[in-house]
């Protein structure tokens, strides 16, 4: 099976085994230094998965490679030739097609429209529509993606937008495919479909290059693993030659971390409520259906679902982004019909599910992004105390392991996982009654997320309500003291963490109970 629209293997040479080789690679930005002599080989029609810690320079390598940032030395050969692309259309001219960590999606345009933007199939000067939507139909159904083409954007969730950024690089027939954490958000059965079709892909003659900060998944999808720290090649090994525990070492230099336990103790007070929550549909029906749930004081109640089925629009919701029906409360007080600044006021704080979308002002400094939903608390009257609003980022950049030259540089200088850690840390500091949490350790390397979950708990254990969202069914079971599971807009099951499995999770979620 190949995917791609005008490529196929044969347009690419068979006399060099490595298609990819990247030799003694450096890059540097203001007050970092990204990628320091780095060397990477990349053998033809394999995954070859990349590793580190958050900030190692493993997202900056490969757009190197796909032309969206130039090397300050170093050289990048692609299928034997020594090459420099200037830029991303060149890199998709010569078969080179990435999957970013936070997506490239137009919210106002349809799937199908995001999907051939900028590549538009015509005939005698015409846009094609039909033959655009039959060729991305026949690439879907190849992958075994299913999604409404007609859609917009705006109306998908994490897991399906991740959809679309797949189907829309082969649609321009990569056969070098750079995939930046393409499990993030989704399920084991997910997971499990995706690695199905990486292998289809490469059996038929693809080359992807695998980031990620999920070591078991690496270990079972990758031919080879190369590992990066602080800007370095620290090895390149196969799959079979080591195990979690040794790739963690050679990631952060140490053992992998324990994500450890501690004793809870659930109080009596109901410090967040929903009773017949229903979000208004836009012509299509209600994304969340008369759902109800109480969140107990120093309790982490946890929510399980595939993309898509309401945990999205639930959040909004509570928060106040989106119109809803039924009552919320807050410690008892209803705040249905308050702002998002006023229930913000009543206690309540959100880790949104996409960090740039939701969470992040990118080209605003660490210590202005540190304030944002708390201008209140450090403010002097109508100004903001700018001393003390940097002093509190630093707090947070100790506090969380924010790897950052200061406060002072712009957000997304950072890595994904770093904007993640800042953002958690924002939300933790100010000790909020109810915690909103989606997705808090997406992106985060295996050393720094078991430092989130321990902030976590240690904020349970003082008091705070969590309602914890996420796909990672590890930090579901391992975080929750009870887990809801949502199917189609309901609450469809409540299940107690010592008796729940990924796979018993697994199949409510899919409605297969």
């Amino acid at each position: 099976m190949q995917a791609g629209s005008a490529k196929s293997s044969q347009t690419l040479s068979t006399e060099s085994a490595n298609i990819v080789e990247l030799k003694n690679i450096s890059k540097s930005f203001p007050g970092v230094i990204a990628n320091r002599d780095i060397s990477l080989r990349v053998a033809r029609a394999t995954i070859h998965a990349i590793v580190g810690e958050n900030g190692a320079g493993k997202s900056t390598l490969m757009k190197i490679l796909y032309g969206l940032h130039q090397p300050d030395s170093g050289t990048i050969s692609v299928n034997g030739s020594v090459t420099q692309f200037k830029s991303p259309s060149e890199a998709i001219a010569a078969g080179v097609g990435m999957v970013h960590q936070h997506f490239m999606l137009a919210d106002n345009l349809t799937v199908l429209e995001n999907i051939i933007l900028g590549s538009e199939p015509t005939k005698l000067g015409v846009l094609s529509l039909g033959d655009a939507r039959k060729h991305v139909k026949e690439i879907a159904t190849s992958i075994g993606v299913e999604i409404d083409l007609d859609l917009p954007i705006s109306e998908l969730g994490v897991g399906q937008r991740q959809r679309v950024e797949i189907l829309k690089v082969l649609f321009r027939g990569a056969e070098i495919l750079v995939l930046d954490e393409p499990t993030a958000v989704l399920v084991p059965q997910e997971v499990d479909e995706l690695f199905t079709n990486l292998r289809k892909l490469v059996a038929n003659g693809t080359t992807i290059l695998f980031i990620s900060h999920k070591l078991d998944e690496v270990l079972a999808i990758s031919d080879a693993i190369t590992v990066i720290r602080q800007g370095s090649t620290v090895a390149t090994v196969s799959p079979k030659s080591v195990d979690r525990l040794k790739l963690a070492e050679l990631m952060v230099g140490s053992d992998l971390p324990s994500h450890g336990e501690r004793a809870t103790k659930v109080g009596e007070k109901v410090q967040l409520s929903a009773r017949n929550l229903t979000v208004i549909g836009k012509d299509r029906k209600s994304p969340v259906q008369s759902v109800s749930f109480n969140v107990a004081e120093g309790e982490i109640v946890g929510i399980a679902g595939v993309d898509g089925n309401g945990q999205f629009e639930l959040c909004e919701a509570l928060l106040g982004l989106v119109a809803s029906q039924g009552t919320i409360e807050i410690s008892g007080t209803d705040v249905s019909k308050l702002s998002i600044r006023e229930r913000l006021n009543k206690g309540l704080a959100y880790i949104p599910f996409d960090r740039h979308r939701e969470g992040l002002m990118l080209a605003a400094s660490l210590w202005e992004n540190g304030l944002l939903g708390h201008e209140g608390s450090l403010s002097r009257g109508p100004m903001i105390d700018v001393d003390s609003a940097k002093k509190s980022c630093r707090e947070i950049i100790e506090r969380f392991g924010v790897m950052t030259p200061s406060e002072l540089v712009p957000a997304f200088v950072l890595s994904g996982g770093n904007q993640q850690k800042l953002v958690v840390g924002r939300n933790l500091a100010k000790a909020p009654k109810v915690l909103i949490a989606a997705h808090p350790t997406r992106g985060i390397d295996v050393g720094a997320q078991a430092a989130v979950w321990d902030e976590i708990r240690r904020s349970r254990d003082a008091g705070m309500s969590v309602l914890l969202v996420s796909a990672d069914l590890e930090e579901i079971l391992g975080l929750s003291d009870r887990i809801l599971v949502m199917f189609d807009g309901k609450i469809s099951a409540e299940l107690e963490p010592k008796k729940a499995t990924p796979q018993i999770l697994g199949k409510y979620m899919t409605g297969a109970q």
